[in-house]
């Protein structure tokens, strides 16, 4: 977890973007299949440590442990969070050995001390990604936040990428309002917040939302939570069947990669809830601190100096809504991955055209870009990975297909 400035090489061999699990995942299991790999890479992430925006994120839902068992984890070893917990059983969960959010916190610092990347995270954003052709060899040119350039060999494109989501009614509010009074969930933080006689409406049916609405009440809110359709729940993002060969042979046998999305959307469903968070939330609707509005859509809010109007487009809620005053909005509607608005994928696709299905890229069988040593992780390669893509299972199935096109000669593209 070192902050140090170091100075930046003019050229390296791997430049990885972000530093979260997926990042994490990737280094660790290159470093095992080729300990030279040690100095040769450098992990870019504005923090200039590893895992700031998880541990962030977490501490600012309060989440009390993840949603993956814990055979799911960044080191190569699929025992190695078992065993680091042994002194600690209590923090591994029933039914399926959820870790709690700290175990899993300390594991992950562990597992950096132990591979000795302390300090290969530098401090800057990767802006833009600029390929070229050297001496016909694939190349990037790095574009930094700090106005610094450097030169890699490979890139691999980890930071997840996802622009917010936001409900088409946010653009048509026409009334000024406070800026802390309408926010998307990757801008709430709990912990700074008093809402003691506050009405909170959350919009959407995921995780996220139920996170935030047990958060709200425990400070003292009474939430709404909305969604478009009704609430359902479900212990994992996607069936554990899609983990193994037993939904994944389908998969990959689909030739067409418009079907392989619909494989996906299918697969995830959308939002869902854990039985324990949907059960505690039911509890709190007894309670009368929740009320659930679901099979309903805001169609238009105002600002009214002190308090949100909603309209809705279910007409058995909208009396009932009408009458709330709404002091915060917060939509935990989750975000939109597009390949051809990606930032970093600009020049890449200027360059070298691909296919694009949906917003996700056309990658071969190592996530390699077609034409150039660029290699996708997370949501970015799920047309090969599958629904679990973006899940700390998908960081493993990625990097044991992208180490192999890094460290064998026969598979590297220049």
């Amino acid at each position: 977890m070192s902050n140090a400035l170091f100075a930046l090489p003019d050229f390296i061999d791997l430049a990885v973007v972000g530093a979260g699990p997926h990042a994490l995942t990737l280094v660790t299991h290159l470093l095992q299949k080729k300990k030279s790999m040690q100095g040769r890479f450098l992990v870019f992430d504005p923090s200039g440590t590893w895992m700031s925006h998880w541990n962030h994120q977490f501490a600012a839902f309060e989440i009390p442990h993840l949603r993956s068992p814990a055979v799911h984890q960044p080191d190569p070893d699929p025992h190695a969070l078992r065993t680091f917990a042994e002194g600690r059983p209590d923090e591994l969960l029933p039914p399926y050995d959820l870790p709690g959010t700290r175990l899993f916190q300390d594991f992950c610092q562990d597992v950096i001390r132990r591979w000795q990347i302390q300090t290969c995270v530098y401090p800057a954003q990767v802006t833009r990604v600029i390929p070229f052709s050297h001496h016909r060899r694939s190349r990037f040119c790095l574009e930094l936040s700090n106005g610094q350039t450097l030169m890699a060999r490979r890139v691999v494109l980890a930071n997840g990428g996802g622009i917010p989501q936001i409900p088409e009614w946010v653009r048509q509010v026409v009334t000024p309002y406070p800026d802390d009074r309408l926010l998307h969930s990757g801008q709430v933080d709990l912990r700074g917040l008093q809402l003691q006689g506050e009405r909170v409406l959350i919009i959407g049916g995921g995780l996220t939302s139920g996170h935030l609405a047990i958060g709200a009440i425990a400070r003292g809110a009474r939430v709404f939570l909305m969604s478009r359709r009704s609430v359902y729940e479900k212990q994992f993002d996607a069936d554990p069947g899609w983990l193994g060969p037993k939904y994944l042979k389908g998969f990959w046998a689909e030739p067409d990669w418009h079907s392989r999305w619909q494989m996906i959307q299918h697969a995830r469903n959308g939002g869902s809830m854990t039985p324990a968070i949907l059960t505690r939330l039911r509890r709190l609707q007894q309670d009368g601190k929740i009320v659930f509005y679901e099979q309903c859509q805001v169609s238009g809010a105002r600002w009214n100096r002190e308090h949100w109007q909603i309209c809705c487009d279910n007409s058995a809620v909208q009396g009932y809504l009408q009458e709330q005053k709404i002091d915060r909005i917060w939509l935990a509607t989750g975000s939109q991955l597009n390949a051809t608005k990606h930032p970093l994928l600009n020049d890449v696709l200027e360059t070298y055209p691909i296919e694009v299905v949906q917003g996700l890229p056309v990658v071969n069988e190592h996530l390699r870009w077609q034409g150039c040593e660029l290699f996708m992780m997370g949501s970015l390669a799920a047309l090969q990975i599958g629904p679990t893509a973006r899940n700390l299972s998908g960081a493993r199935a990625a990097s044991d297909r992208i180490v192999p096109a890094l460290t064998k000669p026969s598979l590297a593209f220049s």
